[in-house]
């Protein structure tokens, strides 16, 4: 990596990400309609018992990974975040597949957005044609990105308290429900993880396959490592958010789950659908109409387009800063590495806004089997993204005590190393492969679904071994490794 060139394109970012915006991002990150929408399926097929442990264990295995991060990020706050520790601390190919990718992924999520923002509108404003809102929305998380890094921090800090509020609330009616203060809930209770196969429904192979959703759903809390690179102080203000993960896993997830699993039961058909476009389906949704709120739907109509805004604007940021550090490192084409007065990568961020409307048209105007291509790809894509995570630490704390530095030294250490990366990387690893696993279990196998779901997977690998032909390359032995210092963000060696 050529590190003055890093340190160049690093020193002309604004650092203007308050201790407040890390949090929300932090506690916010991946509240978004895999818990609003999809959680209700989850614990239909898995049932409450099977939902609660997947959303618990794969909890722990995004806390593992988020304590990796933070460590990495702590040391080395760079927008370039896991591609970067992955071309420092692994191989350079390695770490220009992971940017590349991650890019890409982004790019991708925010065509998904776009459609699920047509779909949301369409509560409201059913013969408004939905390309408008789409247009319209593209144009809204723009705008929050090209005018400065505070307006992407700032936007995001009020789309997460929404969607925090919500969930706290719901907390809080769902226990008032539970224990007979707010009437609505008279057959909850622990009797509905009695039901049936309850509470376990559907066995192991049930479980693998919300996990996989749970995973899906748990995607975008990386994002903390891109904004380190824009934070103040992020010494101390990354290891003070990563804490806050543990928390809200534990209050926004699994408690959320609990609470809806004691008030409906996993046999309530409505559960079985998973439709961002229906909103009445949405176990937050049937609770509220339970307690008597009358209009429970409309609320949590607006969450969810809260929720889908948030996502996009958190897409447009990561995917900029990532292709903007790409082009810094000498990885991309230099014309992404331009920045404005307010530190803003304009030309990176507009080819994004470009890919992104490009994708979303393929799904409307195109070939729908080239967007879900594009689709599974991209979902593969942030695994990879998590599997790169947890190898970029466990190589970078190796080589740091082999050159002999102290770990006290470090601003936020880790206190799960060696079995937190080596859990998150092998149960990371587990749903990566298993994700269409059923396609492999039939007489005849569905080889055009198992390409759909598993392209991301050698698309990474032609890109890490393409740099390597071309640039070469090795695995970075230990001793090889540079450690950069830094203070207050700013990095004081090249």
């Amino acid at each position: 990596m050529n590190s003055s060139s890093s340190q160049t394109g690093a020193s002309g970012l604004k650092r203007s990400l308050k201790a407040r915006h890390l949090t929300m991002i932090a506690i916010g990150g991946s509240i978004g309609t895999g818990l609003f929408v999809a959680s209700g399926a989850s614990i239909s097929q898995a049932g409450p018992g099977g939902a609660l442990l997947s959303y618990a264990v794969i909890g722990l295995m995004v806390y593992f990974l988020m304590t990796s991060l933070g460590e990495l990020a702590a040391y080395m706050p760079v927008s370039g975040s896991f591609s970067t520790y992955g071309s420092q601390y692994v191989d350079e190919g390695f770490g220009f597949a992971l940017g590349w990718n991650y890019w890409y992924n982004w790019a991708v999520t925010i065509a998904v957005d776009l459609v699920a923002a047509q779909l949301v509108m369409g509560y409201w404003f059913p013969d408004v044609p939905g390309w408008i809102w789409s247009a319209s929305f593209l144009a809204v998380i723009f705008l929050l990105n090209v005018i400065s890094v505070k307006g992407f921090g700032e936007a995001e800090y009020w789309f997460s308290l929404i969607k925090v509020v919500t969930v706290v609330i719901f907390i809080a009616v769902g226990v008032l429900m539970i224990v007979g203060i707010l009437h609505g809930a008279e057959n909850a209770g622990i009797k509905n993880w009695q039901l049936g196969d309850a509470p376990f429904v559907g066995g192991f192979p049930a479980m693998i396959g919300v996990a996989m959703i749970v995973g899906f759903s748990f995607q975008g809390t990386e994002l903390i490592g891109i904004a380190a690179g824009e934070s103040e102080n992020p010494e101390k203000n990354i290891p003070r958010a990563v804490r806050q993960v543990f928390w809200r896993i534990l209050l926004f997830y699994v408690f959320a789950i609990l609470v809806i699993s004691l008030i409906l039961p996993y046999t309530d058909p409505r559960l079985l659908r998973n439709d961002v476009g229906d909103i009445s389906v949405s176990p937050f949704t049937l609770v509220f109409q339970n307690a008597g709120l009358l209009s429970a739907a409309a609320v949590m109509n607006a969450v969810i387009l809260t929720a889908v805004l948030s996502a996009g604007n958190s897409g447009m940021y990561a995917s900029t800063r990532m292709l903007y550090t790409l082009a810094t490192e000498g990885k991309a084409p230099k014309i992404f590495a331009v920045l404005t007065k307010n530190g803003v990568p304009r030309n990176a961020l507009i080819v994004t806004t470009v890919i992104a409307g490009l994708c979303f048209l393929s799904s409307r105007f195109g070939n729908q089997t080239v967007y879900l291509w594009l689709l599974n790809t991209s979902g593969m894509t942030g695994f990879i993204a998590w599997l790169g995570i947890a190898i970029s630490h466990y190589r970078f704390r190796k080589g740091y005590i082999a050159q002999g530095y102290d770990l006290n030294d470090l601003p936020y250490r880790s206190g799960f190393f060696p079995l937190g990366p080596m859990f998150a990387f092998g149960l990371c690893l587990i749903i990566t492969l298993g994700q269409n696993y059923q396609a492999f279990l039939v007489d005849k196998i569905d080889w055009y679904g198992v390409a759909a779901t598993y392209i991301g997977i050698p698309l990474f690998l032609l890109i890490w071994l393409g740099y390597r032909i071309v640039r070469g390359g090795h695995i970075i032995r230990y001793q090889e490794m540079h450690f950069p210092r830094f203070k207050a963000g700013k990095r004081l060696d090249s």
